[in-house]
């Protein structure tokens, strides 16, 4: 099954390589080419797609915006000319990095790193657990346990029926890491168990009284997966 993607990128000639290395692999099909955040944005949020080719600087603002306005999180491999974008890169748990200009070869290892990514989702999806490092310890928490998880700066805090735990982490750490089958981020600032809502208001949804935001860029996404008949 290829690989769906969409590329980013304000420079015609950089745009045209990426097409063509990616129909010379034979693993990715292009659904789109945008040269601005801006118009990658609505196709991206009515579109879920696997990969996204991402330039850092464009018109309008830069690739790293465009992720935090995201109402999913996509594979991501940065192409830039400029190695100070790593830190970032590394912050977004994006999947590569390809600096300008880079070979065809390059191109097919950043590719190999994104099967890598593919299979060990593939394993977390199949959990219906995760540990949690807290007070020195590693404590289970069953996904269905877990109503949110609402974001504290470098930590988060897990909010269950019977208990709350802080560990350090982030919001967008986590999306990489759990089953999004059962997990939304519908705000920056939190992420949800979709089995737990209880009801939805405009822009705010409520788990078990507490009210939660959920962000304009999120909120296709998020009445997507609700079952409204």
């Amino acid at each position: 099954m290829k690989t769906t993607a969409v590329i980013v990128e304000d420079l015609a000639v950089a745009a045209e390589v990426l097409q063509k290395y990616c129909v010379k692999s034979g693993r990715v099909t292009v659904l789109n080419t945008f040269s601005s955040i801006e118009e990658a944005l609505p196709f991206l949020c009515d579109q879920v797609v696997n990969l996204i080719f991402l330039d850092v600087e464009m018109p309008g603002g830069n690739g790293f915006e465009l992720l935090d306005k995201l109402p999913y999180s996509p594979e991501v491999i940065l192409t830039t000319s400029k190695t100070e974008y790593a830190y970032n890169a590394f912050e977004y748990n994006v999947t590569d990095f390809l600096k300008k200009p880079f070979t065809y070869q390059r191109f097919l290892d950043a590719l190999g790193k994104l099967r890598e990514v593919s299979e060990k989702k593939e394993e977390t999806e199949d959990l219906s657990h995760i540990y949690i490092k807290s007070d020195g310890k590693l404590i289970r928490l069953e996904n269905d346990d877990i109503l949110y998880i609402e974001s504290m700066g470098d930590y988060v805090k897990f909010i269950t029926n019977e208990k709350k735990i802080i560990t350090h982490n982030t919001i967008k750490n986590l999306t990489t890491k759990i089953n999004p089958s059962i997990f939304c981020k519908v705000h920056r600032s939190y992420i949800i168990n979709m089995n737990k809502i209880s009801d939805v208001r405009e822009n705010m949804l409520y788990i078990k009284g507490t009210m939660i935001p959920i962000s304009k860029a999120n909120r296709t996404m998020v009445m997507s997966r609700l079952k409204i008949i």
